[in-house]
Formats: C-alpha cells, structure tokens, sequence
C-alpha cells in the first residue's frame, strides 16, 4: 500500500467512509471533519481493492478540486492508475458525453462552447435588433433569466415577461444557428442524450461503473438527473456534502438533493463525518447553536477536536468607518505582538458593497490584502481572440469564433458584410465559412469586403495545411498568423499605458505556451479549446499566489479556513439579507453565516454596526436577528467603546515593563 494511505490515520467514521465501496452511499461531511482526506482515501481504496482506473468517475465543482484530488490520489496509491480515472467538473463531463454523440439529437459533432462573455456580446446585439435598446434591459439579467429556465426545464417562451421570452428564443435559435451551445446547454444536452438514447447511455453506465460526486449540496435538479441517468442497477454512487452548507439556492441549487437522497437511489448507507479538526470548541458550540435553529436539516452536531479557545466575540460598533478602522488597527497591533503572517487574518462580508470602506482602512494602515474575485484569465479579450483565432484554424466552420474575429483587427469586412454572411449561411443551412468560400456570395459584396473576405480565407487555409501537414507545431502557426495581421499592434493602439500593453501580449504569449504544453502531450487544439472553456467557469482564485490579509465573500470563503476570522456587518436586511426577508428564505441566510463561522480556526470576532453608510445616505442599522440566535456560553458581548477604552491590566502592564527591563539589559 503506497505511502499516505492508511485505516490507522482516520477515525471510526471516517474509515466505514472508506470501506464501504458498493450501493448507493450518503457521506454526510460537516466543516472541517477531513471531507477531502475521506474522498480521496475512498477511491484509493478502490483501486487497492482492484477496481480498473477507468471505470471510476469523480465529479467536482472546480478545476482545481479536480486537480487536487487527482494528485492526492496519486500520492497515496499511483500517479499512473491515478492519470487514469476520470476526475473532472460537471461541465467537463457533459463535453465528454456530447462528443461521444451530439449528432443524435440534431448538432453537428464539431459544436463550440459559447463562454459568459461570448453570450453578453449575442445576447446585447438581440437586445438592439429586436428594438429593446430603449427599455434599460441588461444582457446579463436576460442570461440569468435563461438560465434559471434551463436549469429548472421550462419553456424558454414562458418566461413571465413576453419581451425576454421573446430575446431567449432569438438567442436559443442563435446559439443553435452558430452550432454553438452554452454551459447550462452543456448539462441540458447531456442528460437529454443519455436519457433518449439508450446505447449512449449503457456505453457511459457501462464505462463509469463507480461515481462519485463531490459537493453534493451544491447541485441542482438537473445535475440530480445527469447523476441517475448515469448511474444504473447496483448503484455504485457515493455523494459527499453537508446540507448545513448548502448556500446556493440563488443559483439553482437543490438542499432537497441530500435531504430526499433516498428518494432518488434506493436504501443508501448514511454515514456522518461529524469530528471537526479546524476550529476550538468555543468556535464550534457557537456554530452549532445557530444551525440547530434550521428545519428540515439532517441531525449532526460537530464535535471539536481541539477543546477550550477563546470566547467569540459580538462587537457593536458606531459605523462602518469605526468597524474598518477597528478591524484594521487591530490586524496590524496582534501581527506585530504575535508575529502573525498577514495570510493568517481574513474578513469575511456579505456583499461587494461592503468592501470598500475595509480597502480603504487596510490601505491606509499599508496592510497587504488579496481580494478574492478578479477577472479571470479567461474572460481577457486578447486571450479570448486568441482561443478564436486558434478554433477558427482549426474548424473554420465553427461560427462563433468566426465571427468573433472576422475584422478584429480591421481587414475592411464590415458589420454589414457580416450580417450578409450570417443571413446568408442560415437561409441556405450552411456555416459563415462555406457561405465565404461561395463565390454567390462573395459576388454580391462590395470590392473592399470581397477582397478583405478572399485574403482571409487564404490566410486560414494556408495556416490549417501548414498545420495539418505538420510543416510547424500549432502554436508557430497561430503566432506567425496573429503577427501576419498585425493583430498585436492593433491590440496595443486601444492600451492606455505601456504596463496594459506588456500584459497583453504576456497574456497572447500565455495562451501559446499552453498550447504548445497541450500538443506535447499528444492532445488536439480542439481538446485544448474545450479545456479551455471549461477552465474559465467558476474557477477558484488561487489564493496560495497571492500574498497579504484576506477580503472574501462569504459564498467565497466555503472550503477555505484562517487561523483569525472578522465577521462583518451582521445587520437585519445585510446578514440576513433583505430579499431573504421577504422571500422567507432566512434558512440559507443562517448556513451562510454558518459556513462563514466554521472557517475560523482559533478566534473569531463577529460585527454588527449602529449605522452604515449606502448610497451615500447614513442609514440606521438593527442587530441581526442571529446575533441572538447564538448560545451565550462561549460568546463575549461587547461594543466598540468598551474595546477601545478598556484599561490595560495588571498583567499587561506588568508583562510591558518585563519585556521593556529584558530589552534593555540585553
């Protein structure tokens, strides 16, 4: 048995987890009770016990999760049979599903995967083209309406208003025209094709004889159906999650997944994971007394490893500005008397909006922070040019990336060029590619179009046989193109300064370097493309890379744990927010400000202010209703004025002339 990987280092509940490998199995995994450690000791065990690397199938909700748990797999019994088991996202599993026989319900095998900011750009042209440019609609908030319709089954023309049911049917038919599908397509198309045809889905039941699925409260109705139509009769499938956790609902996610798992797989073993080895017990007793207070939820009362800690404490404070300014001095006075790395200290808030004021204290203090929710690698224009340039090369007939880049930079082909071509391809049922390369088109173009449309089509052709005729590896090709068009120069004529120009092309040099990664390992641009795609949904911050006290949300925050922990802004309408108020769903509100209490380690200061500052207006505050919620036992009541005004002690001053006589005798 490979080193790591041993019954002897888990505990009682832990190690049933491990052992138990057939049926359906619910691991019911509180806060930091060695969730991760359990999972991937499992599925070690699966391999010792001889079950074929091929036949297993992890589903996380990240990349990185994805990742991770490979290599500790790795570590623990062999990287070889580890490289061999699938451990990918939800998402990435559908692409799998889909190329193995899209064509079955309708698209062609070569379909693209449309990203966030793709879907803005189509979705912001529908809006003008169907006159709504004058009613102030958002094109995200038509995306999320779509979305939710998907994610829940309905009709994309029942939408309740007639306008965005209108743009989501334009859209839908848009996005079909383009052969292209989005990320909740992804799952929609999945389950459809495993549900209707019965050979696809016996070859991936038959393929993926042993799934298990990470997160499980996270997960929606349709994630739910995607997991049955993929596991069959004996119903080798374990899930893992908390139901306490669960703080997504807004995003589609189904706490009734875990609560009801036995309606949907037959007589499960239910094992609980309830030692908790991150927080001290003052911290833990205090979680659990909040959390009892929610209905409906599975029994499980965590238990601390590490007894005693500090009391919690529930800070009243003037404003926003003394609760910044205090969270602030008081990170910067316990760093230098403790000798603290900065990484050690996080403040935990629940919406965007509070931010700023802690910035600016921070700021002003000279403290390094790292703010969590940066835009993604992925969603760069330059990079996603790049990845469209690439597709273009080597699929022509994949319209989005097409069009993305058909005159950027400027090649004289116009907007008006481009809807010829695009109305084009579709009355006659063909891709924007073919529609070009027919000289019934190109005949009908102006002379500046014509001959922009005819050197581009040369210059893709030309690059796709140096490549398929292995002249150069890929990513020469698409360097030798993008410098060919003066794609670069024209990028850095829209940079405000040399720094945003030197990112730019770093960022171009990136997505090559990747690529040529990608090819050594014997993958296809194509592979590459949908990796990609993929890597650009909901990725984690790396947070490891970046240095300095930690400002996260508080839906950011799950799965991560600091040593000291600020809890800001418990006020009845911020936590709980106000549309929990009125939409009586305080629930997942009170597993929120669990999971943000969960992540402290050693101590934990709580805050609530008598009035904050929103859109520019003082605005009086109440105490959150869960501050009272809280067992008293471990917690110390206090306010801003007794904390900044109490005495120094005996002690302190006694310990202060101690370390001072110290100093100055050495």
């Amino acid at each position: 048995m490979a080193e790591g990987f041993s019954f002897d280092s888990l505990n009682k509940a832990q190690r049933e987890a491990v052992a138990t490998l057939d049926g359906p199995v619910l691991i019911l995994a509180g806060a930091g009770t060695g969730k991760t450690r359990t999972v991937t000791c499992r599925i070690s065990n699966m391999l010792e016990v001889g079950i074929a690397p091929e036949n297993i199938l992890a589903v996380t909700f990240t990349n990185k999760a994805a990742s991770e748990m490979r290599e500790r797999i790795g570590g623990m019994v062999s990287k070889k049979l580890a490289e061999r088991m699938t451990v990918c996202t939800f998402h990435s599993l559908c692409v799998r599903i889909l190329r193995g026989g899209i064509e079955k319900i309708g698209y062609k095998k070569n379909f693209s995967i449309c990203s966030g900011s793709d879907q803005v750009g189509i979705m912001k042209q529908l809006i003008i083209r169907k006159g709504g440019k004058e009613e102030k609609l958002k094109a995200e908030a038509v995306l999320a309406e779509i979305s939710k319709a998907k994610n829940a089954g309905t009709d994309l023309g029942n939408l309740k208003d007639d306008f965005m049911a209108q743009l989501a049917v334009a859209y839908q038919n848009e996005l079909r025209a383009q052969n292209a599908v989005d990320f909740d397509d992804l799952l929609l198309l999945a389950e459809k094709l495993l549900r209707e045809h019965e050979d696809v889905r016996e070859h991936f039941r038959q393929l993926y004889r042993r799934v298990t699925v990470d997160e499980f409260q996270d997960t929606n109705g349709l994630q739910m159906q995607l997991v049955q139509q993929l596991v069959g009769p004996p119903y080798h499938v374990c899930v893992v999650g908390d139901d306490d956790q669960s703080i997504y609902g807004w995003r589609g996610a189904e706490v009734a997944n875990i609560l009801e798992f036995e309606r949907f797989f037959p007589d499960p073993t239910v094992i609980r994971l309830e030692e908790n080895y991150r927080s001290t017990h003052a911290i833990l007793h205090t979680a659990n007394s909040l959390i009892r207070r929610n209905a409906g939820r599975r029994e499980k009362m965590l238990r601390a490893t590490l007894a005693g800690g500090e009391p919690v404490r529930v800070v009243g404070m003037p404003g926003d500005e003394e609760e910044a300014e205090f969270i602030a001095e008081e990170i910067l006075a316990v760093k230098a008397s403790e000798q603290r790395p900065w990484e050690d200290f996080a403040i935990l808030f629940r919406t965007n909006m509070q931010s700023r004021k802690l910035e600016e204290a921070l700021r002003h203090l000279k403290i390094p922070y790292r703010m969590v929710g940066a835009q993604s690698f992925y969603d760069r224009r330059e990079v996603k040019d790049v990845m469209a340039y690439m597709s273009v090369i080597d699929d022509p007939n994949a319209d989005v990336p097409l069009l993305r880049i058909l005159n950027s930079p400027p090649r004289g082909i116009g907007q008006a060029a481009t809807v010829m071509a695009t109305d084009f391809s579709r009355e006659r049922q063909i891709s924007v590619w073919e529609a070009m390369c027919s000289p019934e088109f190109t005949d009908i173009l102006g002379p500046k179009a014509r001959n922009g449309i005819q050197a581009f089509v040369a210059e893709v052709v030309t690059a796709k046989s140096k490549i398929e005729g292995g002249v150069a590896p890929a990513n020469h090709v698409i360097r030798e193109f993008l410098d060919d068009t003066g794609y670069l120069p024209w990028l850095e004529r829209g940079c405000k300064n040399e720094q945003e120009k030197l990112n730019r092309g770093e960022s171009i040099q990136g997505v090559l370097n990747d690529l040529a990664k990608h090819l050594k390992r014997g993958k296809s641009i194509r592979k590459f493309l949908d990796d990609s795609a993929l890597a650009s949904d909901r990725e984690d911050d790396d947070l490891e890379k970046k240095q300095g006290a930690t400002l996260i949300t508080l839906h950011a925050s799950k799965g991560l744990e600091f040593p000291i922990v600020y809890l800001v802004g418990l006020e009845e309408g911020v936590l709980p927010h106000q549309r929990s108020i009125q939409e009586g769903t305080k629930d997942e509100e009170r597993r929120l400000l669990y999971v943000g209490i969960t992540r402290a380690q050693k101590r934990l200061t709580l805050t609530y202010c008598n009035v904050r500052k929103k859109w520019g207006q003082q605005v009086g505050c109440t105490p959150s209703t869960f501050v009272s919620e809280l067992d008293d036992e471990h917690v110390l009541h206090t306010s801003y004025d007794d904390v900044m005004g109490a005495e120094v002690s005996d002690d302190e001053l006694g310990d202060f002339f101690g370390d001072m006589d110290s100093f100055l005798k050495s």
